[in-house]
């Protein structure tokens, strides 16, 4: 059997597919931004997820879909996401895509550091070790006197911390609910909060001039998170975490193909650093679940 028809195969097949909707929905949000007005196009972008999400899962699961043990938990991760998707938003307006992204890639080890502090979960010295590094990549590409060093560097601070909540509340949700119905209320509660927030910016001559932009946006938030749920429903994540990171090529390519901009040369080491702390601590994870599994003799 070939490797991708594998379940492994076929999970890090989905995490590639969805890293690379992220870096285009990036890219495709920075150039929209020029064209209507953000706040139009973060509500419609929760708003074609809880739709879509609802007409492809419904059939599915019925009523189901609506069923949810921890709809407090529920409510919360959704505006955690909210957030971040407003800070991306607004961030890539004055912000380079890969840089950007870079800053965003530490997002889990900022999960780690505060499952350690939050759920008390231990943490090894050299994970610790690598957090220490992605944070020095971050200074290199954040440096006074960079490309990007400016007041808009206060977006991606508050998306990861705010996205790293959000994980550590994904992790504690997962063994709970279907994953389709988290997605589902994650679509719901971002257009239920948007829906009176868009009023004062809305722009009924920019959704009618540029409404393929939208549709866009729309389409590749909600199938890239439909690509990771199910890329972790084939593999596990110490497996598919490192390719997470491949959303930095991608990004970057999108950022010199779309806006002509290419990092400088510190810029690269920051990335190339923020990226190489990720996967350690992502393969640490792997050696570590590895490790923990239990030995079973004939």
């Amino acid at each position: 059997m070939p490797f991708w028809r594998t379940p492994t195969g076929a999970g890090i097949l989905f995490i590639v597919l969805a890293t690379l909707c992220f870096a285009a929905l990036d890219t495709t949000t920075k150039y929209a931004t020029t064209l209507a007005p953000v706040l139009m196009l973060l509500w419609f972008r929760y708003v074609f997820q809880a739709f879509v999400t609802f007409a492809l899962r419904f059939p599915v699961q019925k009523l189901s879909l609506f069923a949810t043990r921890n709809p407090r938990f529920q409510a919360l991760r959704g505006v955690l996401l909210l957030i971040t998707s407003a800070c991306s938003f607004f961030g890539l307006q004055y912000l380079p895509v890969g840089e950007f992204t870079a800053m965003v890639m530490l997002s889990p080890l900022a999960a780690t550091a505060l499952a350690a502090w939050i759920l008390k979960d231990h943490v090894s010295h050299l994970r610790w070790v690598l957090m220490s590094a992605g944070l020095i990549g971050v200074l290199l590409v954040v440096r006074p006197g960079g490309q990007v060093f400016s007041w808009a560097l206060l977006f991606p601070v508050l998306l990861v911390t705010t996205y790293g909540w959000f994980q550590v509340l994904t992790s504690r949700l997962s063994g709970e609910e279907n994953p389709y119905t988290t997605h589902f209320y994650t679509g719901l509660v971002g257009a239920l909060v948007m829906s009176p927030v868009v009023l004062f910016s809305w722009n009924t001559a920019a959704l009618l001039a540029h409404w393929p932009w939208f549709i866009l946006i729309g389409f590749l938030g909600t199938f890239g998170h439909l690509m990771l749920i199910r890329a972790f429903q084939r593999a596990s994540a110490p497996v598919l975490t490192p390719y997470l990171y491949t959303q930095i090529a991608f990004a970057t390519l999108g950022g010199w193909l779309v806006f002509k901009h290419a990092p400088d040369a510190l810029a690269w080491l920051g990335i190339a650093v923020i990226a190489a702390s990720g996967v350690g601590s992502a393969l640490l994870s792997a050696h570590e679940a590895t490790r923990q599994r239990p030995v079973i003799t004939p």
